[in-house]
């Protein structure tokens, strides 16, 4: 606590809790702009009571006498507030509230373990994942505000319902900028990372239980978009006079070609152009998000896209292949793309890694060990979930089975 810091007790009546006329008195603790609210164990009649001075109001015995108790009432929390002072110990209404109590330090924060985490921890995190935690703390912020209209909470205080409370917060919020409410993997998302950064708190011996024991994610499996071939020849085709929506269709482009992401794309720089096995051009970089090695061979629709754009005075300037342009300015682009080219679907800078997982290489045969490879991928799971077999390659397969199948029939028949 720092000189500038305010220390303030209020009482108020709590007249939520009204019955017959009359209402409990409680204390309401202020350190800053943060406060916690303490029962006194008594009850006026409304009518009674000074609201802007916070004391009962009249000359009675009763009266008095009830002013008097609230004023040692208020001597006693000040006391607990000097001592932490004393002590050197970290003043929070919490804190005074413990002390008067006479429970012991509760320990660490929920804050205390979400900035340890974010900032103890960031050299162990990627750029956009420390980003996600960032974003995680923010709602957690927003939710104790409106929920406890408080800062921070012990980590003794998590448990079920807090994470439920949480989660129906994050459900029903709406955000005052242009972005749609969150949907339930989003969620989930912010749950998980909470989770993550309470099993942090479990082994550094700041909580004795997890309160995640009996609380069960609920991810809900999603169709990854991606473009039919039909659809990525309309986008290759088109050519835009305005020079930024040029731009973002070729990184598209060569995205769909190359399976890479819109970070790995920002990064690539020329000596990860390098002759592979064949005697061809590869990329070999590794994946930001993961630092998995990749390699892949340059198809020649993405070799095109390079020699345009590694000359650019922008991209000479920093180093990279392609110039730099922000994720979401990309993507809003994509989405006026998408109606010129009358596409039906969310097009965003993700769905071109699908598409070359799917319509570029699965459906012509690729198969999948190879483009689980070159997305850099460690689980083949995880490409079974981005790279579906569409349903052209499935009546391919049957087509050359049927062939193979009445061949075998009429050899058979011969041999009779």
């Amino acid at each position: 606590m720092n000189s500038k810091s305010t220390f303030g007790i209020h009482f108020v009546l709590k007249k939520s809790k009204e019955i017959d006329g009359t209402a409990p008195i409680y204390a309401r603790i202020t350190v800053d702009t943060n406060r916690v609210e303490i029962s006194v164990k008594k009850r006026i009649t409304v009518t009674n009571w000074n609201k802007g001075q916070g004391m009962a109001k009249g000359k009675s015995l009763k009266i008095s006498r009830l002013n008097s108790f609230l004023e040692q009432f208020r001597s006693q929390l000040t006391e607990c507030y000097q001592d932490l002072i004393v002590n050197k110990q970290k003043v929070t209404p919490e804190a005074i509230k413990n002390k008067f109590l006479g429970i012991e330090d509760p320990g660490e924060t929920l804050k205390g373990l979400v900035e340890y985490h974010n900032t103890g921890m960031d050299s162990n995190l990627r750029r956009g994942t420390l980003k996600n935690y960032k974003t995680t703390e923010k709602y957690i912020e927003k939710f104790l505000k409106q929920k406890f209209k408080r800062n921070d909470i012990y980590l003794v205080e998590l448990n079920y319902k807090f994470i439920t409370d949480f989660e129906h917060f994050l459900r029903k919020y709406k955000p005052e900028d242009h972005h749609l409410p969150m949907g339930n993997n989003t969620v989930m998302k912010h749950i998980e990372r909470l989770r993550k950064m309470t099993n942090l708190a479990v082994r550094l011996g700041w909580l004795d239980k997890d309160p995640f024991v009996a609380y069960r994610l609920s991810f809900k499996r999603v169709e990854r978009e991606f473009l039919t071939q039909l659809e990525l020849d309309t986008i290759k085709k088109k050519q835009f006079k305005i020079e930024r929506l040029q731009y973002v269709k070729d990184l598209f482009v060569f995205s769909c070609y190359t399976g890479l992401s819109y970070i790995d794309v920002m990064n690539l720089q020329p000596n990860n152009i390098r002759i592979g096995i064949n005697g061809m051009n590869w990329i070999i970089t590794q994946r930001e998000k993961t630092t998995t090695p990749v390699r892949i061979p340059i198809l020649s629709q993405a070799q095109v896209l390079i020699d345009k754009y590694k000359n650019h005075p922008r991209s000479a300037n920093k180093g990279t292949i392609f110039p730099n342009i922000s994720n979401q300015k990309l993507n809003s682009y994509l989405k006026e793309i998408a109606d010129v080219c009358e596409i039906d679907k969310n097009l965003t800078f993700h769905v071109a890694r699908h598409t070359f997982a799917t319509t570029v290489t699965l459906t012509n045969g690729v198969p999948i060990e190879s483009v689980s490879k070159m997305l850099g991928h460690t689980d083949l799971k995880t490409t079974q979930i981005y790279a579906k077999v569409v349903e052209k390659k499935i009546s391919d397969d049957m087509a050359n089975l049927e062939a193979h199948l009445s061949g075998k029939k009429s050899k058979k028949n011969k041999a009779k």
